[in-house]
Parts: C-alpha cells; sequence; structure tokens
C-alpha cells in the first residue's frame, strides 16, 4: 500500500504533502448540494392547493369580501413561514458531518512524529493513533498493537473491532475490514500506524456526506393528496363560475347579483379552512408526541408515520439497549441462565471461579472502558464478587495482554498458596493451550469427548446470538510466559447485547396493524438471525454481500421475502429502501449511526434515535426518538394514522358540505331562484372552516385506529369511500333542502326571505349533523372531544345570532317561529337515516 501511494514508513516530506494538499485539497467534508433559505422559502409555496387559495383571496377581493381576503392570505404566509422553519433546520444534517473530524492529527513527517490539524492530512500521510484519538482519516494498517476501534456509528457493530495488519478480500464487507480504520471512528484501545488512503469526500463519511447531498426530498402521501385536492377542485371551480353565472343571467337574475353568486359559490367550494385545520392538527399531534418521547422535526412527518407499511430498523441500541452483558455460564455440561442474576449462595465454586478470572483478568472498570470486560465486571458485581476487594486478594504480578494475532489476555496473581494465572479468550484458542477441564470432581483430563462437548457448547451459543469468551487457569506459573500451554479449562460465558423487554410486544403490535418489520443491521448473519426470531421478527436473512452480486430488479424480488439484512454497509440500505419503495411500499427507517443518515433521509419518514444517535443521524431524520425505546414508534404510528383520520373526517365533512352548496344553487338557479346569495354561502362557509374545523384536529383516535391495514398511499385522500360519503351526504342534503325550498316559497316566483332563512338554516344545522355521522364512521367515541362540542355549540349561537339580532338585515334572514323549528327538527330527521345508509355503504367499501 505504502508502494501504490507512493509513501514510505517514514512518512511524506513536508514539501510534497504540501504539493498533494493543493491537489486533493483539504481533508473535511464539504457541503454541497444543499438548498439555500431562499429556495427553501420559496418551496413552502409550490403547492396547487396553494395557488387556488391565492386565486380565491383575489376572487374574494373582487366580490367585496375582503375579510375573507385576508383571512386567506394569512393562513397562507403561517404556513409557509412554518413550514421554512421546519425545513431549514433539516438542512443542517451535512453540517453535523464536519463535527466527526478530530481537530488535530498524530502524522510521521521526515521519520519525526509531529501534531498537525486534521484538516491537513493528505493520502500517503503516515498517521499515529492510540486508545481514546479520533481516527483522523480513513488509511490501511501498517502497524496494530493490541488495537480495537469502536466502528458503531459506521456499521452498527455493538462492541468494538480488533484490529490487524492482516489482508483480507477485496470485497469484504465494512465491518469485516479489520485491516482498515475510518474517518470519525474512536480508538478504544492499543495503538496503531496506518497510511492514509482517503480523505475528506473521498473518505467513508464523505461518501455518506454526498449520499445525503444527493438526496431529493420527497412528499408525504398527505402533500401528495392536498396537492391532487387542489386540482381537483381548481378544475371544478373553473367549471362552476363558466355555468352558475350564464344560467342566473338567462333566468333573469341580475349580471352583477349573478357574477357575484358565481364568486361566491367558487370561493365557498375552496377549503380556505384546510392548511390551517392540517397545521393544527399535525402540531397538537407532534405536542402530544413530544409527550410520549417522539420529537418531530417535519410536520407531515407525523402523518406520514400513519402510512407506513414497512418499518426497516436497526438493531444495536434499537432493537436492543447497547450494552454487552453476561447472559450464560457454561462449565463442563453444567448451563447457567445469567439473566436473572442468581443469588450468590446459588452459585457452585466452578461458576464463581469463572467469574472471577473474568473480573482478575480485565483491564477495565465498571464506569469506563472495553465494553465485553465491563458486561464481565458487571456479572462478578453482581454475584457479590466486586473488583476492587478482588484486586486485594489476588494483587496482580504479571500480564499478557490482549491483542487481536493472540486473540487471548493472561494475567498471574499472588494468593496465599503461591502464584495463579488466569486467562480468558476465543474459545478455540483457550482449548489449544489447555490439557485439562475443570469438572465438579475437580481437574480431569481433556479428553476428545469433552473437547467436542465444549465446542458443541459453542456452537449453541453462538446460534442465540451470544458473544463467547473462554476461561482457564495455570496453578504456580513462573511468569505471564508460562501462561501459553498447559491451562486447566474452566468455562464459557456467553454475552449478548440484549433485546429491550418492550419490544417484542411493540413488534406483535405493529405487525398485527399490517406493517412488516425488517432488521438492516452490521451483524453478523447468525447474531442477527437470532435476535431477530427471539423478537418475532422473523428468520429469512439477505447478507450484504449477496446485495452487491444483485441487479436492482433482482433485489427487487427477494425484498418481499426477507425479514434480515445482515452485514449491511452503508450503500446497502439505501438500496434496501428503494427496493422497497419500487415494490409500492411507504418504508419508515429507524437509525442511530452516522451509517443511517442516508438511509434516514431517503426513508418516507426518518426515524432517529435521541440517547445514542449521532447527530448526523438525529439531523437527517424526520422524527427523533427521545428515549430510543421502539414502543415509541408504535404509538406514533398510531398518533400517525389518528392524525390522518382527522385530516380525513374535515376534509369529507366540509366536501360534502360543498357539494351540496354547489347543487343547490345549481338546481335552484334552473327554476329561477337564488335562494343562497353570496353572503350566506360565504357564512355557512365560515362556520364549516370555523371551530367546528378546527377542533376536528383535537379528535381522539378511533378504537379500530391500529386494527386497519396501512392505507394506500396511492389512493389518495378522497378515494372511493371519500366520493361515496361526499357524493351521497351531498345528495341527501340537496334533496331534502330542495323540498324544503319549494315548501316555504309556497309558489312564489321569487325568493322570499323566510324560504332563504329556512333553507340557510337547516343547511348549517344538517352540517353538524354531517359531521357527527362522518366521526361514527371512523368510530370515535361521540362525545369524547369536548372541544368539538364547545365549537358546535358556539357556531350554533352565531347562526341564532344573524337570525334574531339586527345582523339579519346583513344576511337576509327573519327570525323564525317555534313552528319554524319545528319543521326543521323534521327535516333533520328525515336526513339522518339517509346520512346513515350513505356512511354504511362507505364503511363497506373501505373494508
Amino acid at each position: 500500500m505504502l508502494e501504490t501511494l507512493d509513501s514510505r514508513p517514514e512518512g511524506l516530506s513536508d514539501a510534497e504533502a504540501r504539493r498533494r494538499l493543493e491537489e486533493y485539497g483539504e481533508n473535511e467534508i464539504v457541503r454541497g448540494g444543499g438548498r439555500s433559505p431562499s429556495t427553501i422559502l420559496v418551496a413552502q409555496f409550490d403547492s396547487v392547493l396553494i395557488w387556488v387559495l391565492l386565486v380565491a383571496a383575489v376572487l374574494s377581493v373582487w366580490a367585496g369580501q375582503a375579510v375573507d381576503a385576508v383571512l386567506i392570505t394569512i393562513i397562507v404566509v403561517a404556513n409557509g413561514i412554518f413550514g421554512f422553519v421546519q425545513d431549514y433546520r433539516a438542512e443542517r444534517s451535512l453540517e453535523s458531518l464536519r463535527e466527526l473530524a478530530a481537530p488535530t492529527a498524530t502524522v510521521r513527517r521526515d521519520g519525526e512524529e509531529v501534531q498537525i490539524g486534521a484538516t491537513e492530512l493528505v493520502p500517503g500521510d503516515v498517521i499515529v493513533f492510540r486508545g481514546g484519538d479520533v481516527v483522523p482519516a480513513d488509511g490501511r494498517l501498517l502497524e496494530a498493537t493490541e488495537l480495537e476501534v469502536d466502528e458503531a456509528a459506521l456499521t452498527g457493530e455493538s462492541v468494538p473491532v480488533g484490529k490487524s495488519t492482516e489482508a483480507v478480500e477485496t470485497d469484504a464487507p465494512l465491518a469485516d475490514r479489520t485491516n482498515l480504520v475510518y474517518k470519525g471512528t474512536n480508538v478504544t484501545r492499543g495503538k496503531g500506524e496506518a497510511v492514509v488512503t482517503g480523505t475528506g469526500m473521498e473518505t467513508e463519511v464523505g461518501g455518506i456526506a454526498r449520499e445525503l447531498a444527493a438526496t431529493k426530498e420527497t412528499q408525504t402521501p398527505l402533500q401528495s393528496d392536498l396537492d391532487q385536492l387542489g386540482r381537483t377542485l381548481g378544475l371544478g371551480i373553473l367549471v362552476l363560475s363558466a355555468l352558475v353565472a350564464p344560467l342566473l343571467i338567462l333566468r333573469g337574475t341580475e349580471p352583477v347579483q349573478a357574477a357575484l353568486t358565481a364568486v361566491s359559490l367558487a370561493v365557498a367550494a375552496i377549503p380556505e379552512g384546510l392548511p390551517a385545520v392540517v397545521t393544527l392538527t399535525l402540531a397538537l399531534g407532534v405536542r402530544t408526541m413530544s409527550a410520549e418521547n417522539a420529537l418531530v422535526r417535519r410536520l407531515p412527518a407525523v402523518e406520514a408515520l400513519g402510512a407506513v407499511d414497512v418499518v426497516c430498523t436497526d438493531k444495536t441500541g434499537t432493537l436492543t439497549e447497547g450494552r454487552m452483558t453476561v447472559s450464560r455460564l457454561w462449565v463442563n455440561d453444567a448451563v447457567r441462565e445469567f439473566d436473572d442474576a442468581p443469588a450468590p449462595a446459588d452459585l457452585e465454586e466452578r461458576e464463581r471461579l469463572l467469574l472471577r478470572i473474568g473480573a482478575l483478568c480485565n483491564d477495565a472498570t465498571l464506569e469506563e472502558g472495553d465494553p465485553t470486560e465491563r458486561a464481565l465486571l458487571e456479572a462478578a458485581d453482581r454475584a457479590d464478587l466486586e473488583q476492587d476487594r478482588l484486586a486485594a486478594d489476588y494483587p496482580r504480578t504479571d500480564e499478557v495482554p490482549f491483542s487481536s494475532e493472540r486473540k487471548w489476555m493472561g494475567t498471574v496473581h499472588r494468593t496465599d498458596e503461591g502464584t495463579v494465572g488466569y486467562v480468558k479468550g476465543a474459545p478455540e484458542v483457550v482449548l489449544e493451550h489447555s490439557d485439562r477441564v475443570l469438572t465438579h470432581d475437580g481437574p480431569a483430563a481433556l479428553t476428545d469427548e469433552r473437547r467436542d462437548r465444549i465446542e458443541a457448547a459453542v456452537r449453541r451459543f453462538g446460534d442465540d446470538a451470544l458473544r463467547v469468551l473462554a476461561t482457564a487457569y495455570r496453578e504456580d506459573p513462573e511468569g505471564a510466559d508460562d501462561l501459553g500451554d498447559g491451562l486447566t479449562f474452566v468455562g464459557l460465558v456467553g454475552m449478548i447485547d440484549p433485546p429491550r423487554t418492550e419490544v417484542a410486544d411493540a413488534i406483535a403490535a405493529t405487525k398485527r396493524a399490517g406493517i412488516a418489520v425488517n432488521m438492516v443491521t452490521g451483524d453478523n448473519v447468525r447474531t442477527a438471525r437470532a435476535i431477530a426470531d427471539s423478537l418475532g421478527i422473523g428468520t429469512e436473512v439477505l447478507e450484504g454481500r449477496e446485495i452487491e452480486g444483485m441487479d436492482d430488479e433482482t433485489l427487487r424480488e427477494r425484498v418481499a421475502e426477507v425479514d434480515v439484512y445482515a452485514r449491511t454497509s452503508p450503500e446497502h440500505k439505501v438500496r434496501i429502501l428503494r427496493a422497497l419503495q419500487d415494490r409500492g411500499h411507504d418504508v419508515a427507517m429507524t437509525g442511530d449511526g452516522v451509517n443511517d443518515a442516508p438511509a434516514l433521509k431517503n426513508a418516507d419518514v426518518g426515524v432517529a434515535m435521541g440517547i445514542r444517535g449521532t447527530d448526523v443521524a438525529r439531523q437527517a431524520s424526520d422524527v427523533v426518538l427521545l428515549d430510543d425505546n421502539y414502543a415509541t414508534i408504535e404509538r406514533a404510528i398510531e398518533r400517525g394514522r389518528a392524525i390522518f383520520d382527522n385530516v380525513w373526517k374535515f376534509v369529507a365533512y366540509l366536501l360534502s358540505a360543498n357539494v351540496a352548496e354547489v347543487a343547490i344553487v345549481f338546481v335552484a338557479s334552473l327554476y329561477g331562484y337564488l335562494i343562497l346569495p353570496a353572503v350566506q354561502l360565504l357564512w355557512i362557509n365560515l362556520l364549516t372552516d370555523g371551530l367546528p374545523a378546527l377542533a376536528l384536529g383535537a379528535d381522539p383516535e378511533g378504537e379500530d385506529v391500529m386494527d386497519r391495514p396501512p392505507r394506500d398511499p396511492e389512493g389518495g385522500i378522497i378515494g372511493r369511500q371519500m366520493v361515496t360519503l361526499i357524493g351521497g351526504m351531498g345528495a341527501v342534503t340537496t334533496v331534502v333542502l330542495l323540498v324544503l325550498m319549494f315548501a316555504t316559497l309556497e309558489g312564489a316566483p321569487e325568493t322570499t326571505p323566510y324560504a332563504m332563512t329556512m333553507v340557510f338554516t337547516g343547511f348549517v344545522f344538517l352540517e353538524f349533523v354531517g359531521l357527527y355521522v362522518i366521526r361514527w364512521l371512523r368510530e370515535t367515541p361521540t362525545l369524547s372531544n369536548r372541544w368539538l362540542v364547545a365549537a358546535v355549540a358556539a357556531s350554533i349561537a352565531l347562526q341564532l345570532a344573524v337570525l334574531y339580532t339586527p345582523l339579519n338585515r346583513y344576511f337576509g334572514t327573519v327570525p323564525l317561529e317555534p313552528t319554524d323549528w319545528g319543521i326543521l327538527a323534521v327535516v333533520l330527521a328525515v336526513a339522518l337515516p339517509g346520512y346513515l345508509g350513505v356512511a354504511s355503504v362507505a364503511r363497506r367499501l373501505e373494508r
């Protein structure tokens, strides 16, 4: 590698380093492909519905309804500003990658070790690093002494990786490249030297930054639905305006009044309250989810969670606790499950010896050090074998440090009876140096049959996703050099990064809701399959190296049957996501490492861990779990579905009323009647888009919200069920009110104030009846929303005000008598069965 990079063991010269710095540039993550603040701001108004609303504002001014125009404009501007703030924060994800860079680096120049700024490193430099350092650039190891590196942020591995200078296969997965080190990872122990192979954007972290920069923002299902709704309404409004005004003029209405009515009807058909209601509904969901430990960074992501049908989740720290713990002990065929911390008195002496070896042949403390060694100390502490007391009773006199080549560690201790040597390490290595085994009756010869039983136990531990260490001892060694042979094998320690206790139930609930769960991890196949099986995810595994050999079409076919993706790299995760999305899935991706950032940003919903997550992952995500608890995802999905239901209910409520408005005015105009003048249409619109609609945003979830399959994102918000509901309820309202109109006109050649008042008031009350029918369709408890009850009461009070106060002269209404209210009660009683019948048909369509 030195020859390839035209370097040498003593490093580059200063002159050559300066030349290469000019050629390759500084060793930093370059921001590129991001959006400027002005671009983000303009994008907030790139919506068909927003443009329709702005046109409505202009029409309202022309129609003399300045208040309505001001209200629409305020809504549009407020939503734009709020969206800008959210999106601008998301653009900081690339900036976070800069923080991974080490500020300084130790480099060998002309044979001398010097400290330089990490940004000045170039390919060919020879860097030196020790425990506690951050690797400043990607490199190929030249020397490695007991070197271990924590690469969890890149690979998802839950334990530090032992490094060596031995060559590995060129196509080895990232997690298996033990002779390479990567920029931004942490050296946990030992010392190493490496020749720099990549700097800046040519590092693994740089590749992730490039991936993030190239990722395009995608619309959530709700955003797409609202755009489609805007296009549909825009076309409908043009047709409406072109038909209504000429009809009214032909039937004798003055041209100005006819034009004013057509414009008012067009404005009434536009749901100008929809952005406000959606924003409020999402904001209420954000507040609720924050209280439930889910921090939402983009408002639309709340609803988008409710549409996902696949969750791709990392393992370490997400499904598991992100720490190693002793789970099982084995001593000559006797197995002790250690999960529940047996009482010290229950432990056999051989088990106590095994734990004592693990605690004394150890360089960590309970607070810091290698995770595996800390797990051994914690297990001994649980067995009342405290580290300080053991160290005092068995003082260390000599040691053989652990190395990745040797794969074992040994220590020599002084006792009252003499000296004793303790060894722990890889089972196959410890077995190789042992000639006896500790049995219940004392040490015995390590026969081939006993060796086979030990090896079988190691395999069983591995099948259960346990990391296995073996322990042994030697009596009266003269020093550490005597620990290489003549050992007495004691037993095995099985350790695991344990699954979170609540995760299995959360996954089961997610699956009941029709959502598939896939594990995507850097762990090996055996560990990944065992963890996934124990959590109920599944056992069909696809390995990273297999993905590399597949074209996109083959991968697209395979993802339909895979539960677990093992030994994956960042590129694999993005390909998996794209394959799932190409099959029509809405995918939520959880993760916590730098390696997860591209997938988080590409996913329909990116969910990052807040405690263990890197800042890069958090900034690239849509939702951050403050407690790193997978169960929070299940609750967030439930909340997302409820939010979509509330938006759905509002759209159904609003458009069913708008259809009726249009139909009534249109049919009445054919007979020469202007039954609902502009001011009354706009008043109905205000009551509809006002308090009751806003209160719907606080509706609790329906009782069946997690018993339904995910909604089809391709179906849109206005699917068959919505069309049936809008058309059916609109038709019932139209027929009932037209009958009321003709009955109250009593043959008059022109519209009378009394008839207008009856139809006007009947329309308002029918809307509120329809509202509760729509809530019933979504199985929302009738009186569960006190805000809605208050909003309906307030709207009724406002309607009464335009009947019984001097305001009635502005609305062309007259006070109603008790008998009139009796007639309206009959109208409601007739309409209610019709509404319920339509809702029943719509419910069957959903199923």
